[in-house]
């Protein structure tokens, strides 16, 4: 069912994200849903872009989204920062450099796939633009508006929207979750915002839907984005400590490299998400994914019940 948008929502990160927010609907993939049995699963994993959560850009954050001066200038505004187009250009400019040099420093330091917490990114950028006299604000000033800033340059530029019948779905796994027959966690290339989804969007937080915070790895937390490993190997030996197996667990995203090729490398089963247009990557010619198969694929988030009440 929709979800409704009230007037008189609170402020803070969760109202702004409330009201920033448009209902979108996914767009049909062509891809047909494959459920057979999986066998026992006493876990299930998910992404959030792309699978549970539509995400108007296919991913978080500057990587996949469409960056805009535009919409970084109204960022600014909102927030009660000065701006102008010269500036925000040259914001846009220092954004992606000052990610480029992130990760090149993490890379240089032996880690395959960086991440970036944004938080620290905004930061730099206003210093940055300080030190080149584009901007004078009072550094405390800017330090207390860098997580308003970037929740409102997110939603603006990659607008996201529950699945159809995801708070439904998630409510029947809390049954389960509560009578001890199923776990749950997120594994999820994600910013600070990312968790913030579920309160805006669905009035409940990820633990209020039974997600275990112990199975619950966010790239922005580890510095390490998907398609690492390192972000799904700490989550099955928590689930050891469980006696649950890695072929006991079901994780389930919407790309093939990012999510299903290190899910199925530390033994976990997969489910590709195929529902919507904008964020399924198949990745067809990618080489190295050759033989990478999905154990399942779901169009539409019901057809898991269906999947692990036929396990």
């Amino acid at each position: 069912m929709p979800i409704e948008i009230t007037e008189g929502e609170p402020d803070g990160l969760v109202g702004r994200i409330r009201k920033l927010s448009m209902p979108m609907e996914p767009l049909a993939t062509g891809v047909e849903p494959h459920l057979p049995r999986l066998g026992e699963i006493r876990a299930v994993l998910f992404d959030i872009y792309g699978t549970l959560f539509i995400s108007g850009s296919g991913d978080v954050g500057t990587h996949a989204a469409t960056d805009s001066t535009a919409a970084l200038a109204e960022a600014m505004h909102a927030v009660g920062l000065s701006s102008s187009d010269e500036l925000a250009e040259r914001g846009i400019e220092l954004l992606h450099l000052t990610i480029t040099e992130s990760h090149e420093q993490r890379q240089a330091e032996g880690v395959e796939r960086p991440e970036v917490d944004i938080r620290e990114i905004w930061r730099r950028v206003f210093d940055r633009l300080a030190d080149e006299g584009m901007l004078a604000p009072d550094a405390e000033v800017v330090r207390r508006k860098i997580e308003p800033l970037a929740v409102e340059y997110e939603c603006r530029v990659n607008p996201v929207w529950p699945m159809p019948h995801l708070a439904d779905v998630l409510d029947e796994l809390q049954q389960w979750v509560a009578l001890g027959d199923l776990m749950l966690g997120i594994v999820s290339n994600a910013q600070f915002i990312t968790p913030l989804l579920f309160d805006a969007l669905l009035r409940r937080s990820p633990e209020a839907f039974g997600f275990d915070p112990a199975l619950c790895n966010w790239s922005y937390q580890l510095l390490e984005a998907k398609p690492s490993t390192q972000l799904y190997e700490p989550i099955a030996q928590t689930l050891r400590t469980h006696s649950i197996q890695p072929s006991q667990v079901l994780y389930v995203g919407n790309d093939r490299r990012n999510d299903i090729w290190p899910a199925s490398q530390v033994g976990f089963r997969t489910a590709l998400f195929a529902g919507d247009k904008r964020s399924l990557r198949m990745r067809d010619n990618d080489a190295a994914l050759v033989g990478v198969k999905p154990d399942a694929i779901i169009t539409e988030l019901p057809q898991l019940l269906s999947l692990l009440r036929g396990a």
